[in-house]
């Protein structure tokens, strides 16, 4: 590219950091690294009314967990272009002068009416079968008759005037060529409200200008803003930067966006986080939503993304949130780490204590909790798609005596004879308690297939039912070592009873 690409992640600290806010950050994320540029990191916080406490930390924080950092932002100001809070940049008067300038040109007006006023506009609107729109009645306007309003309290909001039959048109990277003419824009529309602050669609074009942003790459629900925005630069005098309106995240039971109200999905990262999957994975999987790179492969990692991005592969259609697929692509980074690193991520969980499950593990000493998570991960790396899982085991592990198991499952059960069942686990009892500490548990339970003669399900699903509470199992002997010998003849001895008895 001709010019330094400079992006923008411009959230509202409005709410946590949600997957699909997460979605437009990395990719202005990829964009700029892949073009060697620099991203930036605004808060949009105009909206005092709905910013909640700690939505700018949460943004920050899970950004970071992600793997997307950035250049410019609250925390690493350019002088050139600091503040990077729009609440700061407004009482700095960024946004007022160029207000004036509109005003001062005619573009731009302040209207005063009233909420009870624009809301029997919109019902005689509606009563009419006409699109809701603004009818321009304080568009030009004598200083008399404003002086007149304010005389009665009244105090105005600034609207900006569009020009009759004109066409806003841009080329956009993900959707090619888009236009949108002013006689279907709503009307006139607000620029900076009644307490003086600037609104959205206003801030971010002066926001971007000022700082130099090259490229706006944000979610396709953006698009109808876009013609306002570009009617803002060419009033102006400026030229807008290139447009990418990355496809919406949908759900793919309901097909619509998603949504918070779907509780069949986790909605934001840090949920993500506290459930087990892996940073790296998300990282994978948000890019794959709504963009693809060449070929079949969809395992990357953060740096062969950065190289194989390519911002004309991004979709036009909806990208469809497959839950199967996370699990998959966060069991594969799973299967891929040692378990040293697995068990260090897990342990952050637990003391983290985000989750019921992870404060359980807390009870338990360190050292012992750490070599609990290290055995429990060599049984189970193969087959768990997050970390909450592995917590989930390590506590049926640690609680085993605790549990009731039904023995029923075998216990005169026509496929599995007790003497048999008996003959299996007193063979296994004998070999625990008479063995040395260097004891090879798998070896030990194919000499009792060897000296019993029984073999396949009929050695395994007693051994399962009796360390698991379940016939199916993975290795056993790995899990026999989990416990301590005490607590294998102990799991032993209780299935031995049951069928005794």
């Amino acid at each position: 590219m001709d010019q330094k690409v400079r992006v923008r992640y411009a959230p509202s600290p409005t709410g946590f950091l949600h997957i699909g806010n997460a979605q437009s950050a990395l990719f202005n994320y990829l964009f700029a690294r892949h073009f060697d540029g620099t991203m930036v990191l605004r808060i949009e916080d105009t909206d005092t009314k709905r910013n909640v406490e700690d939505g700018e930390a949460s943004q920050r924080e899970n950004l970071h967990w992600l793997g997307i950092d950035w250049d410019e932002g609250p925390n690493k100001p350019n002088p050139k272009y600091a503040p990077y809070r729009q609440s700061e940049r407004n009482k700095e008067g960024i946004y007022h002068k160029y207000i004036q300038e509109l005003l001062d040109k005619g573009i731009a007006y302040k209207d005063y009416s009233t909420e009870e006023e624009l809301a029997e506009m919109r019902e005689r609107q509606k009563a009419n079968n006409e699109p809701p729109h603004y009818d321009g009645r304080w568009y030009g306007k004598s200083e008399e008759e404003q002086k007149a309003a304010e005389a009665k309290g009244l105090k105005p909001t600034i609207r900006f005037h569009f020009p009759k039959d004109h066409d806003y048109e841009w080329d956009d990277i993900a959707r090619g060529h888009v236009s949108f003419n002013s006689d279907n824009l709503g009307g006139d529309f607000i620029i900076e409200k009644s307490d003086g602050m600037p609104t959205y669609n206003f801030a971010v074009v002066v926001d971007d200008h000022t700082m130099d942003i090259t490229h706006v790459l944000r979610g396709a629900d953006h698009i109808s803003n876009t013609p306002k925005q570009i009617a803002i630069y060419e009033a102006l005098g400026w030229d807008h930067p290139t447009f990418c309106h990355i496809p919406l995240i949908f759900n793919p039971k309901t097909r619509k966006k998603l949504s918070k109200r779907d509780k069949d999905t986790l909605q934001f990262i840090s949920e993500y986080k506290k459930h087990g999957y892996l940073h790296e994975a998300i990282f994978n999987f948000i890019a794959f939503l709504g963009w693809s790179p060449v070929g079949e492969r969809e395992i990357y990692s953060k740096e062969e993304l950065i190289k194989v991005y390519d911002p004309k592969r991004m979709s036009k259609a909806p990208a469809y949130f497959d839950q199967k697929k996370l699990d998959w692509m966060n069991a594969q980074y799973i299967k891929s780490m040692s378990v040293d690193e697995l068990a260090d991520r897990t342990m952050q969980l637990v003391k983290e204590g985000e989750t019921e499950e992870a404060k359980r593990l807390q009870s338990i000493p360190e050292d012992q909790l750490t070599e609990l998570l290290k055995k429990t991960i060599k049984v189970h790396q193969r087959d768990v798609n997050k970390l909450l899982e592995v917590i989930q085991y390590a506590w049926s592990y640690y609680t085993v005596l605790d549990q009731s198991f039904n023995y029923d499952l075998l216990k005169d059960n026509e496929d599995f004879a007790n003497e048999d069942v008996l003959a299996v686990l007193k063979g296994l009892k004998a070999k625990l308690e008479n063995g040395g500490e260097d004891l090879d548990y798998s070896q030990a339970i194919k000499e009792v297939g060897k000296d019993t003669g029984i073999k396949g399900r009929g050695l395994y699903f007693p051994l399962n039912l009796a360390f698991t509470g379940s016939t199916s199992a993975p290795q056993i002997y790995e899990i026999m070592d989990i416990y301590s010998r005490d607590t294998d003849v102990e799991l032993l001895d209780r299935m031995i009873k049951a069928f005794e008895n």
